[in-house]
């Protein structure tokens, strides 16, 4: 059944967003900012199911593309991001009926609502991952057979472009070209479906389980209880390590954020490696977690998320695995987004410490 995405609720999407990004996906912040914009200026957004969109129905993901430490200091304005939309349309040549959330992690969920409420169109309760990814290609629809082509990217200089490619790979590679010399940061517009595929391939329910997660942290902060565990438990996953953040490298390469987080207590140090997502957690050289799981970083009491460019020394936290939708345990999904993909030689582990069979990946090359 629709509803109706108000300002009231951009908080709580926005905060469990952040939790589902899996400390990727961009500063959940401006992205609120930005809905709220959008909803005050153009008002409230119509939400459907995936059940309520018509077969022949022309769904347009939209997201912004980049590093999340470069879009903390330059913002998108609505115009950059309807600007994809509208360019993708015109290519087409058909009206775009539906927005839909390419990730749900972080920023990306909240771009979406300032398109759809700029735009007059519904927004689909459902997206392409059901947490963040940091390429472009690494979403369900890839594995239904789904072109992230045409693309449509813009920047906050009214530059405007439509990528026609071979594959999905091509796409990613090509378009993060273009978004490293736009400045690391750019809104991008594409995986053109219709109704009946998007059904199959995105995650349903996307937007009110981040809006579930995010009141639960608030009201479990204000009844004084365990914020922390309140998210574990409305993620089904196990909280794995606590301690102090101790060193944080990080730095901005080929349009990622690429780095390591050490995080220490009295028995043991905690490694976290991150490319925009966190993507394997180490205690002491031994491997508890890999992508595709989720690895959540959590304040230690607030129960706040805390994403990769947020990391700093001294504080305190608590990090939390949980499952990924299922669909990306296939062997071509791992292949896609295991650990071998992104030149780490270690198997998949799964959020509960389980070992996943060994899959080969052709790894990222350092370009893309």
């Amino acid at each position: 059944m629709s509803w109706t995405l108000t300002a009231d609720l951009v908080p709580a999407l926005a905060r469990g967003a952040a939790v589902l990004g899996t400390g990727g996906g961009g500063d959940p912040y401006i992205g609120s900012l930005l809905a709220k914009q959008a909803l005050a200026e153009h008002g409230e957004v119509t939400v459907v199911t995936l059940d309520e969109v018509p077969d022949d129905a022309l769904v347009l993901t939209v997201a912004m593309m980049g590093a999340p430490t470069v879009m903390v200091e330059k913002l998108p304005s609505l115009d950059e991001v309807i600007a994809p939309v509208a360019a993708l349309g015109t290519y087409l040549g058909r009206p775009v009926t539906h927005i839909a959330c390419a990730e749900v992690g972080g920023v990306n969920s909240t771009i979406p609502v300032a398109a759809a409420a700029a735009l007059g169109l519904p927004l689909i309760d459902g997206d392409g991952m059901g947490r963040a990814f940091p390429e472009l290609q690494m979403v369900l629809p890839t594995l239904y057979g789904v072109t992230a082509s045409p693309l449509a990217f813009s920047d906050e200089k009214g530059n405007v472009g439509v990528l026609q490619t071979v594959d999905n790979h091509w796409t990613e590679r090509i378009a993060r070209v273009a978004c490293v010399e736009m400045g690391c940061s750019i809104m991008i517009s594409g995986f053109p479906m219709e109704g009946a595929v998007a059904r199959e391939a995105l995650v349903p329910g996307s937007l009110q389980h981040c809006i579930a997660i995010g009141a639960g942290i608030a009201d479990a902060r204000a009844a004084k209880e365990d914020a922390v565990g309140r998210t574990v438990e409305l993620l089904g996953g196990r909280e794995f390590f606590a301690g102090k953040v101790v060193d944080v490298h990080r730095g901005t390469t080929s349009g990622f954020a690429r780095g390591t987080a050490r995080i220490e207590n009295p028995n043991c140090t905690l490694t976290l490696s991150f490319q925009n997502e966190h993507l394997i957690a180490e205690a002491d050289g031994e491997v508890l977690v890999t992508t595709p799981d989720l690895i959540i970083v959590l304040d230690h009491d607030s129960g706040e998320p805390i994403t990769t460019e947020g990391l700093r020394y001294g504080q305190r936290v608590r990090v939390v695995a949980a499952p990924s939708d299922p669909r990306w345990h296939s062997a071509d999904a791992l292949a896609m987004v295991g650990p071998g993909y992104f030149g780490y030689d270690v198997p998949s582990h799964r959020f509960d410490g389980t070992q996943e069979a060994a899959v080969t990946a052709e790894p990222a090359e350092a370009t893309a």
